[in-house]
């Protein structure tokens, strides 16, 4: 801002000046003095505020905007949650969230006589009115029967498993009242088991062994230089779909992988982060994984989406290396001029945040990589150290 300030009050033959003072040995010596009394005073400004979370509160809404972005996604993340839940969306969070919170309680052990008595009638309204969504053929582009299919398993095995209450009984009631549509009816033909929780198979080992899989992690590195050469889409889905599989919390999956291959558009968004000039003009495919905080209803789980999402784009690149492909994670920072940039771009929601970006392509074998040396086993854990 005072650089701005110069720049349109003073003369050119004094900017000129300041110029060369700043790059003079005193004005260097200046500026360091003048970044050690900022560091200095900051030092002492965070070490109070820091004892308490409303001092700190105070702090970010008087004197800092950096959370501004994310408390409005917060906000609009709530906002939208409750308004899909009014509207019944075919493919609700509420829905999967629930469904998920059954499926815990069946396979506990031993399993209580009578469990979720506080949100069972809610999970059986919001299924019925999903249910009458897709019979009414309101069904959003987005709809997966595989997720009703789930839901109707579940309930099933549950009302099987429960003692009689008064609450389970009015909900059972409700569900027995549900016409299934023909078509999710067929879809759930084609399956060979139900979709309720199940003992796996632990016969046979892993297809995959631990050795491979280290290999295959050593392999993986952060690749910036890519062959011209198109990157099919069916290797990427293959990716997603490795992707799916990803741990996340109650089974919500709140992001999205979005994908572009269009020449145009990929240099459009690759110029955006503050880490790729220099390779960004080679990137053929890159991926924006977006984050939606409309999957919560509390503030508490707004970290969820940066967690569930890169648990899920770690399990996508090394999808992609089996495959032959290479991938460099791009990180995504809290710049505001940027986050507006790519919501712009993208059309994104204020609740759907960027989490970060993912270059994809094959190799160049003449391209290197950074050795990046790993932190020791003894420096990443330890056992019960308290």
């Amino acid at each position: 801002m005072l650089t701005t300030l110069a720049k349109r009050t003073l003369p050119p033959q004094s900017i000129d000046a300041l110029k060369q003072f700043r790059d003079s040995d005193q004005g260097l010596r200046a500026a360091r003095l003048l970044q050690r009394f900022r560091d200095v005073a900051q030092l002492r400004w965070l070490g109070l505020i820091r004892l308490s979370p409303h001092l700190s509160s105070v702090h970010y809404a008087l004197f800092s905007s950096a959370f501004a972005r994310e408390h409005q996604g917060v906000v609009d993340g709530r906002w939208k949650y409750l308004k899909d839940k009014e509207q019944a969306r075919s493919s609700q969070f509420l829905l999967r969230r629930n469904v998920h919170r059954l499926e815990k309680g069946l396979l506990m052990r031993p399993r209580k006589p009578v469990f979720a008595l506080d949100f069972i009638e809610e999970t059986v309204e919001v299924y019925r009115l999903t249910i009458s969504a897709y019979a009414n053929g309101a069904t959003p582009a987005d709809a997966d029967a595989g997720e009703v299919i789930w839901a109707r398993d579940v309930l099933a095995r549950y009302f099987e498993a429960v003692a009689p209450h008064p609450t389970v009984d009015r909900a059972r009631r409700v569900v027995e009242a549900i016409q299934f549509p023909p078509a999710l009816s067929y879809a759930s033909e084609r399956g060979c088991r139900t979709l309720a929780p199940y003992a796996r198979d632990l016969e046979q080992p892993p297809s995959v062994g631990y050795d491979a899989l280290y290999e295959l992690a050593k392999r993986r590195r952060s690749v910036r230089w890519y062959r011209r050469e198109p990157v099919p889409r069916e290797l990427i889905d293959r990716a997603v779909q490795v992707a799916a599989q990803a741990p996340s919390a109650c089974n919500r999956q709140p992001f999205q992988f979005r994908i572009f291959d269009q020449p145009n558009i990929v240099q459009e968004i690759v110029s955006l982060p503050t880490g790729t000039p220099g390779y960004r003009e080679n990137i053929p495919v890159v991926v924006v994984v977006v984050g939606r905080l409309s999957a919560y209803f509390d503030e508490r789980d707004r970290h969820g989406i940066y967690i569930d999402g890169s648990l899920a784009t770690m399990s996508f690149i090394l999808a992609l290396e089996s495959q032959g492909l290479s991938s460099c994670c791009i990180n995504w920072p809290e710049i505001g001029s940027l986050e507006q940039s790519m919501a712009e771009l993208l059309g994104l929601e204020p609740n759907e945040r960027v989490i970060m970006l993912v270059a994809v392509g094959y190799p160049d074998p003449e391209g290197q990589v950074a050795y990046s040396h790993k932190r020791s086993l003894g420096q990443l854990r330890t056992y019960n150290r308290l």
